[in-house]
C-alpha cells in the first residue's frame, strides 16, 4: 500500500527533523488520523522525495524524522501547453487537474482576442496543481506561469517544437502522431470561439504547426486534455 503523500515547497534533502505545515500536520493527524512511528512521503515538487517517519504527532506542529531522500529526474519530454482563459472557472480548474495528472510540465494560461474571462486566482490555481500531484504521487508541480496576451507568448517564448491547434478550414493541419518527437513542446489551444485569422497568421509566421485534434469540434479545456495525452504518448 501506498504511503501518504505530502508537498513542502522548502523540504530539505539531508536526514533530519522536519516540522510540516499546519496544513500538511492537520492532514496528517486529524484526517489520516496518523500516529507516532508511521510512516510518509514528502515531495518538495522539484524531484526531491523524502520518506519519513512521524515523532510527534500533534496536529499544530507535527514533527517527522526524514530518513531516505531520492532524487527523481524531471520529464524526459517537457510539455507546455498555452491554452485559453475560460468563463467558466470550473471548466479550466478541471483542466489543470487533468493535465497535472497526465504529467505537463508547464502551463500557460493566455487572453487571445475571443478569451471571454481574464480573471485569475493564482492561489486557488498553484492549489489546484498541488493537489493532483499528490494525487498521482508525482514530484514535479507543473509551472503555472501568470496569464499572458496570446501575442506576447508567440513572439517571446523559443521551444524546440511549436504547435497550434485550430478549427479554421482551409490549409492541411498535421497529427500529433505525425510529427517529430521533441524533448521540448509548447501547444496553443484557443477560446470557445477559437483564435481569430490574424491570431492563426500570426502564428503561422512564427513557425507554429498546424495541427488537428480529430474531426469533431472539443471544448477547450478537452482540446488541451487531448493534445496533452497525445503529446505525452507519441
Amino acid at each position: 500500500m501506498a504511503l501518504p503523500f505530502f508537498y513542502e515547497p522548502d523540504l530539505p534533502e539531508t536526514v533530519t527533523h522536519f516540522t510540516l505545515s499546519e496544513e500538511s500536520g492537520r492532514h496528517c493527524i486529524q484526517v489520516l488520523r496518523m500516529k507516532a512511528g508511521e510512516e510518509l512521503q514528502i515531495t518538495n515538487g522539484k524531484g526531491l522525495l523524502q520518506t519519513a517517519s512521524i515523532v510527534s504527532d500533534d496536529k499544530k506542529k507535527t514533527v517527522v524524522i526524514l530518513q531516505k531522500a531520492e532524487h527523481q529526474p524531471p520529464p524526459t519530454k517537457k510539455i507546455s501547453i498555452a491554452i485559453s482563459l475560460l468563463k467558466n472557472a470550473t471548466r479550466f480548474e478541471w483542466f489543470l487537474e487533468k493535465a497535472t495528472e497526465i504529467g505537463v510540465f508547464e502551463i500557460f494560461p493566455i487572453i487571445s482576442k475571443r478569451t471571454e474571462h481574464t480573471r485569475f486566482r493564482t492561489d486557488r490555481m498553484n492549489g489546484i496543481l498541488t493537489a493532483a500531484m499528490l494525487q498521482s504521487q508525482q514530484t514535479w508541480l507543473p509551472i503555472l506561469q501568470v496569464p499572458i496576451y496570446l501575442d506576447l507568448l508567440i513572439s517571446a517564448k523559443k521551444y524546440a517544437q511549436t504547435l497550434i491547434a485550430h478549427c479554421e478550414k482551409g490549409e492541411e493541419k498535421r497529427f500529433i502522431r505525425d510529427l517529430p518527437n521533441s524533448s521540448e513542446t509548447l501547444i496553443l489551444i484557443g477560446p470557445e470561439g477559437d483564435f481569430t485569422p490574424a491570431e492563426i497568421q500570426l502564428a503561422l509566421e512564427k513557425n507554429y504547426i498546424p495541427i488537428s485534434l480529430g474531426e469533431t469540434r472539443l471544448r477547450t479545456e478537452t482540446a488541451g486534455v487531448v493534445a496533452a495525452t497525445l503529446l505525452m504518448n507519441r
